[in-house]
């Protein structure tokens, strides 16, 4: 790798290396072939490696959501893993704990109570939250802040809606207002969701 930017040191390397395993080289480096490993890729691993993917970021965003720390480690629960979930989950599961921050993983039912859907894919994990955060308060906020986007949308609307607004404002005033509507848009659906998961 490094020849092509400093032939001399590496043709001095190549060589040298050979007298010291005991044997010339049979040609100078700079006539050398590239490596051609013939590697394959498993199709098996890189679906391993894209559920973990998913899980984590589904994780990491629903923590985010409910305000829990990103560093908390988590119990979850999966009732029905799919095939590829079972196997990742056998084989990976510190992968699993240092990535997604979940532990222990266990297949089967969830304890009843307060808890959080998270998927990876097609599988379906339940998170308690009992002890983890304080229920009440954690909807009592999420209910503000959906109130309160959703009043911001409802008055962009009216403004966005209103054809004198649209064709005399200043077009960055309009932008402007499509931006936040969009915004505020996203922030009601993750609101909504968020409190769905707390049930």
């Amino acid at each position: 790798m490094l020849h092509p930017f400093m032939p001399f040191i590496t043709e001095e390397l190549w060589h040298a290396q050979g007298t010291t395993s005991g044997r010339e080289r049979p040609y100078e480096l700079i006539l050398a072939q590239w490596p051609n490993p013939r590697a394959e890729v498993s199709k098996e691993a890189t679906d391993a490696i894209d559920w973990v993917i998913d899980l984590t970021t589904n994780v990491r965003s629903a923590k985010n959501e409910l305000g829990i720390p990103p560093g908390e480690k988590l119990a979850a629960f999966v009732p029905s893993p799919s095939d590829l979930a079972a196997s990742t989950i056998e084989r990976s599961s510190a992968a699993i704990e240092r990535l997604a921050r979940l532990t222990p993983v266990t297949v089967g039912e969830a304890p009843s109570g307060p808890a959080m859907q998270v998927t990876a894919l097609s599988d379906v994990f339940v998170i308690p939250l009992e002890g983890i955060i304080d229920i009440e308060a954690e909807k009592t906020r999420l209910s503000k802040a959906l109130e309160a986007s959703q009043k911001e949308v409802k008055s962009l609307d009216g403004r966005l809606s209103n054809p004198h607004f649209v064709e005399r404002a200043k077009p960055e005033a309009v932008e402007k207002a499509k931006a936040d509507h969009a915004h505020h848009s996203a922030e009601v659906e993750r609101l909504q969701t968020a409190l769905a998961r707390l049930g």
